[in-house]
């Protein structure tokens, strides 16, 4: 399937056309003047690995990798201060080389000088990634990368990484470039606000012409504009509407939209745009990418870890993107959806949240699809029911918007991965886990146990 590179003046043109839908007549009354709070910019620290175990020689003829002739590798950083970070995790040069190895990290509280434990971090990521032979997935800026894990704010760092031991002698090796990120995901406060606190406020003239709101970038209004006419130009969320509404409001926006589907439709759930969550719009790349329709939504886990507060989830989000885009090279942020503990739903991948986004989520498989991630680690421990209950909410209104029952199978075909081969038609659950697609541990067993009863919820709230 062919994406489709939608341009910053395509997308603007399109909310110009379609606001007026949604906005009173005669002529908006003078806009209220947006508030900006003082912002503090986001950052990644890159810190090379340096060896901690014998002393490694180039492997002739295997590039990318460095060998050690009679123990496994081990790389690390030694315990050290550092500017402040929320976010860790480690990244290597080839992204075609898997790190079989044991990566540990342990911190240093920025708010109480204390030391953490040491906390394994999750090696196995590269199946949450763009579809091999994609302009993004074959894109020189891509990277080879562990999970990432919050560990809140921190001041002071120390890594070690062993490789596997083995018979062989590539169990024993390393990744070469292996390096440390240590990423602090800022403040919110440079998104221009209205001053209600949620939504901004559209500008216009009598003429219907659209303005920007002070401070808004085009890199903002293009991603807000992809909403449009579902929320404001600006607006910081989505509101939720029952299911009448949503069906009502998917029509208008889409006027294509079949009629056999449109019953189907489950209840819009409130979403917290990008603008909403803080995301610096200038990390990403220009435009969107999309795919022809929605047919499956994959579920994830962020394996980053439960250590978070429902009021930092934004703060996750933020540092995962650009965890996403500067430390591991995709466009930006990888799901199409996030879900914190609490259950609130976030939009992910910039292009409108009711409009097939491709993603870079579930290798082989971002075609045709969507990826919902619960922000979280759930191989041992149980999701919040919140979280699995706004999975079958979001499920619900989205699969409706292009007819999928969330009971159902599917057909997708294979773009290449570690399960199928490229070209092979594959049949799955329309709700499916990572782990469908994938050979991965993804979305953590606890997780992946709900998604029977996740179907028939989402196929309720639908009214099927």
């Amino acid at each position: 399937m062919r994406g489709f590179l939608a341009s910053s003046i395509g997308v603007a043109t399109a909310a110009a056309l379609a606001l007026p839908l949604v906005l009173p007549t005669p002529a908006l009354a003078t806009p209220a003047t947006a508030t900006v709070a003082p912002v503090v910019p986001g950052s990644t620290q890159s810190l090379p690995l340096a060896p901690l175990g014998p002393a490694a020689e180039r492997s002739p003829g295997v590039p990318g990798m460095s060998t050690s002739p009679r123990l496994p590798e081990a790389r690390g950083l030694t315990a050290r201060e550092v500017k402040t970070f929320s976010l860790i995790g480690v990244v290597w040069d080839d992204a075609g080389t898997e790190l079989f190895g044991r990566v540990q990290v342990r911190t240093r509280s920025a708010r109480t000088a204390t030391w953490s434990d040491w906390q394994d971090v999750e090696t196995h990521n590269s199946e949450h990634a763009a579809d091999p032979g994609t302009p993004e997935g074959g894109s020189d800026k891509v990277r080879g990368s562990t999970a990432p894990l919050w560990v809140g704010e921190s001041d002071g760092v120390e890594v070690r990484v062993q490789a596997e031991p083995g018979s062989n002698r590539a169990a024993a090796r390393l990744p070469s470039g292996m390096r440390i990120e240590l990423v602090d995901p800022g403040a919110t406060g440079g998104q221009p606000t209205a001053p209600d606190g949620k939504n901004g406020t559209p500008t216009g003239d009598d003429k219907g012409e659209i303005g920007l709101l002070p401070g808004m970038t085009m890199e903002m209004a293009e991603s807000s504009a992809a909403n449009v006419p579902m929320a404001p130009l600006g607006a910081n969320e989505i509101p939720a509407l029952d299911k009448a509404d949503s069906t009502a409001d998917a029509v208008l926006a889409d006027d294509t939209l079949e009629a056999a589907g449109r019953p189907y439709i489950g209840p819009r759930p409130r979403i917290v745009t990008r603008k909403g969550w803080g995301a610096d719009e200038e990390l990403r790349e220009k435009g969107f990418v999309y795919t022809n329709t929605v047919k499956a939504a994959f579920v994830h886990h962020t394996a980053s870890g439960n250590n978070y507060a429902c009021k930092d989830a934004p703060a996750v989000l933020r540092s995962l993107y650009r965890y996403h885009v500067i430390s591991s090279g995709w466009r930006d942020i990888g799901y199409n959806f996030a879900v914190d503990k609490c259950g609130t739903v976030y939009e992910g991948r910039a292009g409108g949240v009711a409009k097939p986004v491709m993603g870079a989520h579930t290798m082989g498989f971002n075609t045709d699809s969507m990826g919902v991630a619960v922000i979280g680690s759930f191989t041992s421990t149980a999701p919040p029911a919140a979280a699995v209950d706004a999975v079958a909410r979001l499920t619900a209104w989205k699969l409706g918007l292009f007819g999928a029952d969330p009971r159902a199978k599917t057909t997708l075909k294979s773009g290449g991965g570690n399960r199928y081969p490229k070209g092979k038609n594959v049949s799955m659950n329309v709700i499916s886990g990572h782990r469908d697609g994938f050979a991965t541990e993804c979305p953590g067993k606890r997780l992946y146990s709900l998604l029977p009863p996740t179907r028939t919820s989402s196929a309720k709230l639908q009214g099927r």
